[in-house]
């Protein structure tokens, strides 16, 4: 791989894990989280670390692929999209304590998610492969989210 190619994915790898770990750090779960009731099968508070940080390489990667493709510049536009609603997830639910507006936008960005596996999927089955998994832990969280709406 060229030294251009490895730029572009390591810029794309910071700015996905870089980005989420940033808005990790300013919007953290805190007493109000720790007091609302939690649904069945709520992990423990550890893990959401380690999955995100690996889940951020993966999407970093994803994004890197489709720039880097000229046939594979519209699956840019959904990348960044998922982005965005990936990154304003944390503040709405953990620092304005807006359950429904934070489920709103994880739904959006499953729908994205799952948008960019099916475009992918026939331009760049790796990229929708490496979004499987993101799509799985986004799917769960959005069960965690309207659970925690349905139950507080």
């Amino acid at each position: 791989m060229k030294k251009s190619a490895l730029s572009i994915y390591a810029l794309f790898i910071v700015v996905s894990l870089g980005g989420g770990l940033l808005i990790g750090a300013n919007n953290l779960p805190g007493p109000w989280y720790q007091s609302l009731a939690k649904p069945p099968l709520t992990p423990p508070n550890w893990l959401f670390a380690p999955a995100w940080t690996i889940l951020y390489i993966l999407i970093g990667i994803a994004g890197a692929r489709v720039f880097r493709a000229p046939s594979s510049k519209d699956l840019f536009g959904i990348w960044l999209a998922q982005m965005v609603m990936n990154f304003a997830w944390s503040p709405l639910f953990f620092s304005m304590h807006n359950l429904e507006a934070a489920f709103a936008i994880i739904i959006m960005l499953f729908l994205l998610i799952i948008n960019f596996i099916k475009a992918a999927r026939h331009k760049d089955g790796l990229s929708a492969l490496l979004f499987v998994p993101y799509a799985l832990w986004v799917g769960y969280a959005s069960y965690l989210n309207a659970a925690i709406v349905f139950i507080n």
